[in-house]
């Protein structure tokens, strides 16, 4: 078996169902499992819904839940006949999700109140929609398809909008799921599975998701659970880049990388994988293959073991939203406690540091400011003295023992020489090399930095 997810670009309308269908109809000897992204901007939408649910502006809400319903439909209309009849299932399926959401706003408005538990639901909404959709659309077009609820496969605990995934009862139930999916009611067994990226559940089936960009962890987790001989993530990028290619111009698409390296590359910004994807398929040795659904003839990149990856650097990423927090002792002597009373605020208000430089009587951290730092700076002036700077961006490097190749530094110091850096930070695994700087800076400074590393030289 192999696993296949699509993302949003890769089922965004009629055209690219087609070319989705296509590729899978390829696969049906590995009998493949597939897993969908909703359709290109209906998660952004979702989430307008929640806010405007949220403000009991009923009638936005209901408006925009009309609009997704209209395009689920016409899509229906270009992938399947009017006369075959999964044409008049598809369009049952897409009113009935239609009319739950309108319900659930309608009950959100009279209470007054969105909880995370009925915002999950929601925003889980675009997943059902397409799933649908794409299995009936395979069905009609002659592939004997099952659909699988996620929430029956991804199991969680109890956080609704970010939901941690409980891999030994994945491991567990999966399978057994999976089978029974294949048995059709007329005794046939299914050519394809098809499931929801995204969407989970705890073990007593109440709905949870697993964050934006969920579905490769999805994908990841599944292919774990019935020990796939392969991970396909189609996109609409030939693979991993050297960079960005919608930001930065002249990239260069990566045959191979290894784990560690892509998960490196997608913790640090890179916007092509989830970063929990690639832990799952690690335990059971899975390679995963990037692919482009518009492109399929293009070799994508395997992502495999260490070992089978040399040494180099491999791609410049950035997170261009991200704040500085400088957190200065009160006590420039006799400082021992500072920094453990520092970490303990932090695991405290779960703050999610991502690089770190520290002294005896000074923290600087850098994190995406994604909530409000009051009472962390709050608790935290109560033994020292905070400086929050914001307008600040990150730029990463990542490579294989990025220390162990000499020319490398020269070139990153040359170009970086008459900019202010306020953090340099290399990782412990030697594998990443991160500045903050500002932000103002970051076109010009990504733009040279690509220049200088990648565009004179073969990468692989």
């Amino acid at each position: 078996m192999i696993v296949m997810k699509f993302g949003g670009t890769s089922v965004a309308d009629a055209e690219a169902i087609q070319r989705m269908m296509n590729l899978v109809e390829e696969k049906l000897q590995k009998h493949p499992l597939i897993v969908v992204s909703a359709l290109s901007k209906v998660t952004d939408t979702l989430y307008k819904i929640c806010d405007y649910a949220e403000r009991c502006e009923s009638i936005e809400a209901l408006m925009l839940v009309e609009h997704l319903r209209e395009r689920h439909k016409h899509v229906i209309e270009g992938l399947i006949p009017s006369t075959n009849p999964h044409f008049e299932t598809a369009n049952q399926r897409i009113d009935e999700l239609c009319n739950q959401l309108k319900k659930l706003i309608e009950v959100v408005c009279d209470l007054e109140e969105l909880s995370d538990r009925s915002r999950a639901r929601i925003i889980a909404t675009g997943e059902y929609l397409s799933s649908n959709l794409i299995a009936n659309a395979l069905n009609a077009n002659g592939i004997a398809t099952n659909l699988v609820d996620a929430r029956k496969l991804i199991l969680t605990d109890q956080n609704h909008l970010q939901g941690e995934p409980d891999l030994r009862s994945i491991s567990e139930v999966v399978p057994h799921v999976i089978q029974e999916a294949q048995r059709l009611l007329n005794g046939e067994t299914a050519e394809a599975l098809i499931t929801q990226g995204f969407v989970s559940a705890t073990a007593s089936g109440i709905p949870t998701v697993l964050g934006r960009g969920g579905s490769d962890y999805t994908a990841s987790l599944l292919g774990m659970a019935v020990q796939a001989e392969s991970i396909e993530i189609w996109t609409d990028v030939d693979g991993i880049h050297t960079a960005d290619p919608r930001k930065i111009p002249n990239t260069q698409s990566l045959t191979e990388v290894s784990y560690e390296e892509a998960a490196e590359m997608a913790h640090f910004g890179a916007k092509v994988l989830h970063p929990a994807t690639i832990e799952p398929a690690v335990g059971k040795n899975i390679p995963i293959s990037v692919l482009n659904s518009r492109n399929p003839q293009a070799p994508g990149t395997q992502i495999c073991c260490n070992e089978a990856v040399g040494p180099g650097i491999k791609s410049l990423s950035y997170k261009d939203n991200i704040l500085l927090l400088s957190i200065f002792s009160n006590r420039i002597l006799q400082s021992a406690g500072f920094l453990s009373r520092v970490f303990e605020v932090f695991s405290k208000h779960h703050l999610p540091i991502d690089l770190i430089s520290t002294s005896e009587a000074n923290v600087t951290a850098s994190l995406v400011p994604d909530k409000p730092l009051d009472a962390v700076i709050d608790e935290l002036s109560n033994v020292a003295t905070v400086l929050v700077e914001t307008g600040k961006a990150q730029v990463s490097l990542v490579g294989k023992e990025l220390l162990f190749v000499p020319e490398l530094y020269p070139k990153i110091f040359e170009t970086l020489a008459h900019e202010k850096i306020y953090l340099i930070s290399q990782g412990a695994s030697l594998n990443n090399l991160n500045f903050i700087i500002d932000k103002a800076r970051l076109p010009e400074i990504t733009h040279h930095l690509h220049k200088t590393l990648f565009e004179h030289e073969s990468h692989t």
